[in-house]
Parts: structure tokens; C-alpha cells; sequence
């Protein structure tokens, strides 16, 4: 376990450091988003199938995935900072190469190695968070880089639409290229190094860690929902997208783009998601959050009013951005000393759902039943709402989630 060397609340600029965090999680999980509108294109230019042309997803998310179990035992020998400065910068050059390639399954493996890259991001990002951020504000700093996080599934898809639709699907790796350069040095330059004394513990006691979580049933629950919430959210985008576009509605690339914009405006409470547990009580926030997400999946399965889409794909969204902090800081209370690889877990996890969903969307696509597309999602998520109800955290804990450390 790591320790504050001194009083790290002294000369930290916290609204700073929040700042370039919820930047680096948008940007940098964009790429994960990227290629959702992009099938279709995808498939013509390269003569696949549909099936095929969302590995170009799932390679990066799947990899990513992989990943977010290496970095986080890794950083606690060596640090935080550098691991991240260390990632974003090969980032960068991984995705200005992958703007010059041709090749299909090139494509796919340089997604891959992209995605197992970007990885760093997420479970050291987490950390650095509970160890650099004093107790109050610590829970609002994961909420905001759960909102970039959230953000990037929307902004990704919207910046993949409009630069493909003006200067080609080539250039949308070359301009993201250009950013991580530009996030790296804002990373090196502005965020601050985090001074632990690191413990000379062998690495790989922290992956031996692992099957030990897997034991305790209370974590399995909630790794549980945190599988459904991006398995859904890029579910409910890839139907969505398709159905905008189908007889029914007939919307362009660009005004189906405008549709998933607005989705944004759901994002929007997951940086008060903690203030509002403080209030009512986390377990609450949790299934509110579920029961949200479930009523906007099964609404859209029933509308066939394309305002109503809208709306009810923003409250899905909200539900969602209510409960990944809240589900963070739930594993975070049930790890006790174990919190450092159950956050690397349930960060692996998360992105093992966001890899599913395009795939499991591809096959409910199969049915060309777009209401039951959407009503199955909306069953994994009442799924997850059940769950809820089985997990047990102290009556303390749950109106003081800010109160534990990430470490």
C-alpha cells in the first residue's frame, strides 16, 4: 500500500487537476467510440461484415480491458504520473500510424495495441484520485472523470460522424493523434507528481490479489452491474443508430449525430452524484440510477416518437452516469485493503462490457426487431437493479462515500 510522503493538500490546485483529468478520460476513451457510426463505412470500404466491422470496437475496447489489469500494480511500484505521461505518449504515435493504414486486419490490430495503451488511464487515474484529493473532494474528482469517461462514448461518435463525413475516416486518427499530443503535455506540464512511499512489495502479489476478490460475493455483485452499465450504454447507441436510420425514421449521419448529442445532457450529473448520496444514501443512488437507465431502455423500445427517443435516451444516460461513480466507491468500501486491484478489476470489468456491446447489439440487430433490441437491454439492466438489492454496505458508509481512500 502507498503512503503520503507530506501533506499533499498543500499548493494543489484541485479544480485544475480535475479539470485535466476529466479531459484525459474524454479524450483519450473517444477512440474506444470511435468506430459505433462508422460501420457501415467500414463495410463497404473494406468488404466485410457488420459482425466483422464492429471488431474494430471491440479490439480496442477488449484490449483495453486487458489492460486496465497490468497498469494499476505497475503504478503502485512506480507511480502514477509517469505511467500516464508513458501511455498517452505512445498513444499518440499508435494512433497517427493507425490514420495511414489500409489494411483491415492491420486495422484491428492496431486497435488492439491502442486500446492496451490507453488502458493506463482508467484504474490509475481512479487511484490518483483517492491518493492525491483530499477526503471531501475526492468523490466529486472520480465523478468528474467518470464523466469524461461517460462523455466520450457520445463525443466520440459525434467527432468520428462529422470528420468522416468532411474529410474521410483517416483523418479522424490523424486530428485524435494531434490531441494526445497536446493532452501529454498538459499532463507533463500542469498535473502534479504524485510523492509516495511506495512499499517494496513484489509486484505481482497485487495480481495474486484477484482470485481472492473473486471470492467474496459481495464485489461479484457489484462487478456484476458494472459489467451492464457500458455493455448497455453502447447497446442502446449501436440499435439507436441503426433504428434512426431504418425505414422508420430515415435520419442522415448527420441528424442521427444531433440524436446522440443530446445524450450528453444525461452526463451531466455524474460529477453530483456523490453530493447527492451524501443526501439520500448511496444504495439509493444506485438503484435509482438502475431504474433509470431500465424505464429509458424499455421506453424506447415502445416510442416510436422520435422526440421521445430523445428524451428517454437522455434519461437513460443520466441513470447510467448515476450509478459508475457510485458502483466505484460501493467496491471501493467492500475491498477494505485490497481497494487498489479491486478498482483495477472492476476498471477491467467496465471495458470487457463496453467490448460486448457492440457485439451483442450486432446479433439483437440480427432480429430487425428494434423494440425487442431495446426491451433485452432493458432487462439486463433490471437485472442489475435486482442485483442491488443483494448488496450489503455498512448503514455508515452509506451516506459518506466519500469517506474511504482509493489506495
Amino acid at each position: 500500500m502507498t503512503q503520503l510522503k507530506h501533506d499533499t493538500s498543500r499548493n494543489m490546485n484541485y479544480p485544475l487537476m480535475t479539470t485535466i483529468l476529466f479531459w484525459c478520460g474524454l479524450v483519450i476513451l473517444t477512440s474506444m467510440y470511435i468506430t459505433i457510426p462508422l460501420s457501415s463505412v467500414f463495410t463497404k470500404t473494406f468488404n466485410v461484415s457488420s459482425t466483422q466491422a464492429a471488431w474494430l470496437g471491440s479490439s480496442f475496447s477488449l484490449s483495453y480491458a486487458l489492460g486496465c489489469l497490468i497498469y494499476g500494480p505497475f503504478s503502485d511500484k512506480y507511480g502514477r504520473k509517469i505511467f500516464l505521461v508513458t501511455s498517452i505518449s505512445v498513444l499518440t504515435i499508435v494512433t497517427i500510424v493507425i490514420s495511414f493504414v489500409d489494411n483491415f486486419y492491420v486495422l484491428i490490430i492496431l486497435r488492439g495495441i491502442q486500446g492496451l495503451v490507453a488502458a493506463a488511464f482508467a484504474p490509475i487515474s481512479l487511484v490518483y484520485a483517492g491518493e492525491m484529493f483530499p477526503t471531501h473532494k475526492r468523490l466529486t474528482a472520480i465523478g468528474f472523470i467518470s464523466s469524461g469517461l461517460l462523455m466520450a462514448g457520445v463525443i466520440g461518435q459525434i467527432f468520428s460522424g462529422v470528420i468522416n463525413e468532411y474529410f474521410g475516416w483517416h483523418k479522424i486518427f490523424f486530428i485524435l493523434g494531434i490531441l494526445y499530443f497536446i493532452t501529454t503535455l498538459i499532463v507533463i506540464v500542469f498535473l502534479p507528481k504524485d510523492e509516495m512511499i511506495r512499499s517494496n512489495e513484489n509486484v505481482f502479489v497485487k495480481f495474486k490479489q484477484i482470485p481472492t476478490l473473486l471470492k467474496q460475493t459481495q464485489l461479484l455483485l457489484a462487478f456484476s452491474i458494472t459489467f451492464m452499465l457500458l455493455l448497455s450504454l453502447v447497446g442502446m447507441y449501436t440499435v439507436l443508430g441503426s433504428y434512426l436510420s431504418s425505414e422508420k425514421f430515415r435520419l442522415t449521419s448527420q441528424h442521427i449525430l444531433y440524436v446522440r448529442a443530446i445524450g450528453i445532457v444525461g452526463m451531466l450529473v455524474s460529477p453530483f452524484s456523490g453530493r447527492i448520496a451524501n443526501k439520500i444514501g448511496i444504495t439509493i443512488v444506485l438503484r435509482c440510477g438502475l431504474a433509470l437507465g431500465a424505464i429509458g431502455l424499455f421506453t424506447l423500445g415502445v416510442s416510436t416518437s422520435l422526440p421521445v427517443l430523445a428524451i428517454m435516451s437522455v434519461v437513460f444516460v443520466a441513470g447510467i452516469s448515476l450509478v459508475t461513480p457510485i458502483i466505484i466507491s460501493i467496491i471501493n468500501q467492500l475491498a477494505g485493503d485490497s481497494r487498489g486491484s479491486a478498482i483495477s478489476f472492476n476498471a477491467f470489468i467496465l471495458f470487457l462490457g463496453a467490448s460486448t456491446g457492440p457485439l451483442f447489439a450486432i446479433e439483437l440487430l440480427k432480429t430487425e426487431k428494434y423494440q425487442l433490441s431495446f426491451g433485452i437491454l432493458g432487462f439486463v439492466l433490471l437485472l442489475g437493479l435486482l442485483i442491488s438489492f443483494f448488496i450489503k454496505i455498512s448503514s455508515e458508509s452509506t451516506k459518506s462515500v466519500g469517506s474511504k481512500q482509493i489506495s
